[in-house]
Parts: C-alpha cells; structure tokens; sequence
C-alpha cells in the first residue's frame, strides 16, 4: 500500500516541542535510508513509529541519539540542537535508548547492571524498580545472560530510567514476548506518562501501540507517509493494518 507524503499535523500552540525532528536523512555507506523525517514528540507524550520491517524506524532512533552519524537535518531535544552531539552527550541531556538488542551488560549480575549507571535525580529507584519488577529482585545475582527475553527487555528499561531521563527511545520493547510480559512493559510506560515522561515507540505490534501511544507515524520506505491521531485509530484500524502487512 502506497501513500503520498504529507506534512505533520500542526503543533499544539501552547507550547514547544521536547523533540523536534526536521527534515532528517540517513544514510548507510551510500543507500539513502531516511527521506526528509518531520517529526516531534510533546512534553508528556507517547508517539509511536509503525510501519514494516525495514521501513527506517529503528534507524530514526539511532539518527536521534547520535549512533548513526551519516545523516543530515536538524534535531532539537528540550530547546537545543543536538544534531552534531556525540551520543554521550544526548543522554546526559535526559535522552535514553532502549535498543531492540537491549544492550544489557551479560557478564554482570542484575543488581550489578543497575547498579553500574549512575542514578540521577528524578530517576528511579532500585526500590521503585523491584516494585515494578519484583522479579528482577528475585534473579538480583543471576547473570545478564541467564535472564529469558522478557527479564532482559525489564532490565534493559529500568537500567536507563535510573537516570530519570525526560524521553525514552524504545525499541521494539514487545518483540517476542509472552503476553503477560507486554502487559506489565504496557503498564510501566503508562505509568511513565502519568510522571510525565515522555516515549517514543518503535513497535510492530499494532495492538499494544495503539492502546499506548497518543499519536502514530506511518513509515513506507523510509518516509512518513501518515500521522495517525488516538481518536482516528478505529476508523483507520485495517489502513494501519496493511502498511504493516509483508
């Protein structure tokens, strides 16, 4: 399914983005794999990134957080640019990444892993961790390595939300996950909006975006093709559906 490119909806009028990304390009080697990404994320807000496969999602994220240098256009995180920022410091700037690799340290112990990033003020608490994820307490010397996928993907987010960030980059948090994990993962991002954090979601699972996310970016072939509102979701359910059809 094919559709023209269209401008992003207009931007509240009360206040300023915390993330403003305009006309974005990316590259590997020579393949152009963004083309002219607008888009923002509001104080507050939970935005997701669907689309197929390939589309350029995850590779958004990366461009964001500095990991992928080979990119033109402009990123504004919380009223600065950062296009030219290495990565280091854009997360010390309150921006975190949760890749769909998840990146936790393997040889370490969980209680190590969260215990190695400094915690931030505004962060969360080893005891507000093993509120949310008692489990995580329960494996506290069990080896990064030795954890199931779902153990892993609560590691890899609570890791970085001891840092309090202001913006969190998630990628693919649902992928292969028993339902009874992509509930409690769900909720913690529910939870994050109360506290007003703000998400940005790289997703295929349509379901759990739409039951989280305010407002949706289509992607086909590296472009935002759509922006999808809360209040469209029902009536544009089986559109949705097919961008994300192989």
């Amino acid at each position: 399914m094919s559709a023209p490119q269209v401008s992003p909806a207009p931007r509240p009028a009360s206040g300023t983005p915390l993330l403003d990304v305009k006309n974005l390009n990316a590259y590997y080697g020579q393949s152009h794999v963004l083309h002219g990404v607008n888009l923002h994320v509001n104080p507050g807000e939970v935005v997701s990134l669907i689309g197929r496969n390939g589309a350029g999602k995850s590779t958004t994220l990366k461009s964001i957080m500095g990991v992928l240098r080979s990119r033109t256009g402009q990123i504004t995180f919380d009223g600065q640019d950062i296009t030219r920022l290495p990565s280091n410091r854009i997360a010390s700037r309150g921006l975190a990444w949760v890749p769909e690799e998840r990146a936790i340290m393997s040889t370490l112990s969980v209680k190590e892993n969260l215990e190695l990033p400094p915690a931030r003020t505004g962060g969360w608490t080893l005891e507000r961790v093993y509120q949310s994820f008692p489990i995580l307490r329960e494996r506290g010397h069990h080896p990064g390595s030795k954890l199931s996928g779902g153990e892993q993907q609560m590691l890899a987010m609570v890791r970085v939300l001891r840092a309090g960030p202001k913006l969190l980059l998630l990628d693919e948090p649902s992928e292969g996950l028993a339902p009874v994990i992509v509930q409690a993962i769900g909720g913690i991002i529910t939870e994050l909006q109360k506290d007003g954090m703000a998400v940005l979601l790289v997703e295929q699972n349509l379901k759990f975006a739409t039951r989280l996310a305010d407002r949706h970016y289509v992607y086909v072939d590296g472009q935002i093709v759509e922006e999808v509102h809360r209040n469209e979701v029902e009536a544009r359910h089986d559109d949705l559906l097919r961008y994300l059809s192989v």
